[in-house]
């Protein structure tokens, strides 16, 4: 790769291209980015030396030596039809992450739940203990205030994509798979054993230096091992047989504890500072990926009680007058279980508002759905946010989605079409003792906020 290049991004503002184009300005490259508006992650790019323009013209890509887009770019897209004619070199989000990890040491972290957790925990502990990676993550890692940084140490780290497949483009020295479930079928022609395919290739791509770091507890990982030919390295909580595994959990306020033990013997005591049992499994992945990279446990446990979480995973946004406030990306029904499981270990009262995210997603786990709600005390449920282009599915409604929550989990379930009914509806009756929780992968994190912001405010009064 030349850093002399000019790299054009079409759609820089998103996570996972503002990761890339932050990584290739640090490596010294000329960036420049189109978007359809200004936000938060383009004012840090400018301000890093990246140009970025507001709206998309032909004109932006002339003198790019490269064009990087992504998933959501529509292919009638000006700029990547200029690009075209001019015979730019165009690729992929996943196809520019793949150079830069496959030249490395790639520690890619795939998985339907915790690719944002985990990561950011493995680049959080290998910055913590001076290895200084290169790492490329969808989410903002709490403690640094970003979501990218090119190091100079040999190890890459970055989110594996299976939602479009994406993930296939990478060869990593470590893969790790968390868990695999029945999601983004609609790209896999609704054929869960498809997704599951792509799952053995992405784990024998491995490097012959590296392993798969696999769950041993998830059925559908185990169903598969027998056809990874590349060395694996399991953990687990429940599992008998794994290589890693985790004893004496104690879950607790926004914090966890446990034992890990290898083969049997205890390598030590692990304390996070973010909650859930899922986040045992995050950070036993973390743990391995790091022994595996040549840090001593003892640094690891001293560096990975320091992560707060990533920004929209269990996010507090706000605790006011024993009011707490938090937001999450859950958006899948496992996720949703495991938020609200980890809101009950600080005692308060559960109030969980969930914006579904996409028709063929609801359509697929409609029935899963309605399941994930049973241990919050109050459910509300407002209309599915759905991307630009998407087609309604007949049928596939959030008062649908309420109703069969009613039958099958919680009979305190209710639907509120607008984040605007969601705030006033909130805003003069939760109390003292009170948790709520905003859920989603669109836009819902507004709601969280303004409650936040409206609290404080009537504190001051």
């Amino acid at each position: 790769m030349d850093t002399t290049e000019r790299v054009h991004f079409i759609g820089i503002g998103g996570y996972g291209m503002s990761a890339i184009a932050r990584v290739m300005l640090e490596m010294g490259y000329t960036v420049t980015g189109s978007d359809v508006a200004a936000q938060e992650l383009t004012e840090k790019l400018i301000a890093k030396g990246a140009k970025v323009y507001i709206g998309h013209t032909a004109e932006q890509v002339k003198g790019a030596d490269l064009v990087v887009y992504s998933t959501a770019l529509s292919k009638d897209n000006v700029e990547r039809v200029e690009a075209e004619r001019l015979n730019i070199p165009i690729l992929h989000r996943s196809q520019m992450l793949a150079r830069l990890l496959n030249e490395r040491k790639g520690v890619a972290v795939a998985g339907a739940h915790g690719k944002t957790t985990t990561s950011s925990m493995i680049a959080l502990v290998m910055e913590d203990c001076g290895a200084d990676p290169t790492y490329i993550i969808g989410g903002e890692i709490m403690n640094v205030g970003t979501n990218a940084k090119a190091g100079k140490g040999d190890v890459v780290v970055a989110e594996a994509d299976e939602s479009d497949g994406s993930f296939l483009q990478y060869h990593p020295w470590l893969a790790i798979v968390t868990n695999i479930e029945a999601d983004h079928l609609e790209n896999y022609g609704g054929d869960f054993n498809r997704l599951k395919e792509a799952y053995v290739q992405y784990m024998n791509q491995v490097r012959e230096d590296g392993a798969a770091i696999v769950s041993a507890d998830d059925d559908n990982i185990a169903s598969l091992l027998p056809r990874v030919k590349s060395s694996v390295v399991t953990f687990g909580i429940e599992s008998k047989t794994a290589e890693y595994t985790a004893t004496n959990i104690v879950l607790g306020d926004r914090q966890v504890s446990f034992t890990m033990n290898r083969r049997g013997e205890p390598l030590g005591t692990i304390a996070l500072s973010v909650p859930g049992r899922h986040n045992v499994y995050n950070a036993m992945a973390t743990v391995i990926a790091c022994l595996r990279a040549g840090l001593p446990f003892e640094a690891i446990a001293a560096s990975i009680v320091k992560f707060h979480g990533a920004k929209r995973r269990f996010q507090v946004l706000g605790e006011t007058d024993g009011i707490l406030v938090i937001d999450d990306y859950a958006h899948h029904p496992t996720e949703i279980q495991a938020t609200i499981s980890a809101a009950k270990a600080t005692g308060k009262r559960i109030i969980a508002v969930f914006q579904p995210q996409r028709y063929t997603r609801t359509f697929f786990l409609l029935d899963a759905f309605s399941r994930a709600f049973g241990e919050a005390d109050e459910v509300i449920i407002t209309d599915i946010y759905s991307p630009a282009g998407e087609q309604q599915i007949e049928g596939v409604t959030s008062a649908k989605l309420v109703e069969l929550i009613v039958q099958n989990s919680n009979p305190g379930a209710r639907y509120l079409p607008s984040k605007d009914d969601v705030l006033a509806d909130l805003k003069d009756r939760v109390a003292s003792g009170d948790l709520v929780i905003t859920m989603g992968a669109g836009d819902i994190w507004k709601t969280g906020y303004a409650l936040a912001e409206h609290l404080r405010g009537r504190a001051l009064k």
